[in-house]
């Protein structure tokens, strides 16, 4: 093959594949959709003055979807013929923030039909949820498309709140994702709540010790959540409380400072600081020391949370309803 005509090739080949890979941009829906982020940010704005935990709810959603085969959506289908939902594998029982999600592409649905993704609107609304309770701004790359189908088997990915940090480091790293990035991300429970059932097993026989999990601080925590949480009891799954204890529904450093105290609610939160030798301890003392810095790097670890795996170009497909496939 003479060189000219393998330029002719190359060139051709890039024409034909290079949309499927084409980067994700801040301004992708400039000229298609330039009201995008407005209208996110209204639907969560009226959402969240009426339920303080959306922003909680939606960013859930964002880190367990793109836990499992990327940031595509996948999280989002129903039950259909030939996909088994996400929704009811073990990490997502109980999860909220579908109806807003629904309600979000309504609106965008009403301006900019069959332009912005279901992926998209995970991501901009964690954005939008956070700022809205007085935590960091980032600009979203935007530019995903949706998934065909759901991956449940998939969903074991997803750290459980009763994992070691051994257990959660390699999680983390499968998904290009590094101690400060675990750390960063961790400090999301600096809002929202959960159920009894994610850390009863911390209470009165941890690891089948016969007593409570020693990192739990005894005179503070572990006698109000006995309380909220009775062992044996019938309220396991429908009890909630907050994942803060001091300021619940702001996104501020606290959940850092908790560490500190031993109040971290979940296991997963508490071994970021008690694990001896940890690397992540620094890493904890740091973001309690400096919301700034913490900001910093929750933003940009955000943004590569979101890069995870992404459909663009040709790939996948723009869902006009985000609980099934067109």
């Amino acid at each position: 093959m003479s060189f000219l005509r393998f330029i002719v090739v190359v060139f051709f080949l890039v024409s034909i594949f290079g949309a499927s890979n084409a980067q994700l941009s801040a301004t992708f829906y400039a000229s298609t959709c330039p009201n995008v982020t407005e209208i996110v940010r209204g639907v969560m704005q009226q959402t969240q003055s009426t339920d303080v935990r959306a922003g909680a709810k939606i960013i859930r959603l964002h880190f367990h979807d793109c836990f499992v085969n990327g940031c595509d959506g996948s999280i989002l289908l129903d039950n259909a013929t030939g996909i088994i939902s996400e929704k009811g594998a073990p990490p997502n029982v109980g999860a909220g923030g579908f109806d807003i999600v629904d309600q979000i592409k309504t609106a965008l649905e009403n301006v900019c039909p069959g332009v912005v993704s279901c992926a998209d609107i995970l991501a901009l609304a964690s954005e939008i949820g956070v700022v809205l309770a007085g935590g960091p701004s980032w600009q979203v790359p935007l530019g995903r498309r949706d998934s065909l189908t759901a991956n449940n088997s998939g969903t074991t990915d997803i750290p459980s709140p009763f994992e070691s940090l051994a257990v959660m480091i390699p999680q983390f790293t499968r998904k290009g994702m590094d101690l400060t990035d675990l750390v960063a991300l961790s400090g999301a429970h600096t809002f929202g709540r959960a159920r009894c059932s994610t850390f009863e097993q911390r209470l009165f026989n941890f690891s089948g010790s016969g007593s409570p999990d020693s990192t739990l601080n005894s005179t503070t925590l572990l006698p109000t959540l006995q309380g909220l949480c009775p062992q044996g009891g019938s309220n396991s799954g429908s009890t909630f409380t907050n994942l803060d204890l001091s300021t619940p529904d702001n996104f501020d450093n606290n959940y850092f400072t908790n560490l500190q105290n031993h109040e971290g609610l979940l296991q997963t939160d508490q071994e970021l600081f008690s694990t001896s030798g940890s690397n992540t301890i620094a890493i904890v003392n740091s973001y309690a020391s400096s919301q700034t810095q913490f900001f910093t790097d929750f933003a940009s670890s955000m943004i590569k949370l979101g890069n995870i795996g992404v459909l663009t170009g040709t790939n996948g497909e723009i869902r006009t309803d985000c609980k099934r496939v067109n």
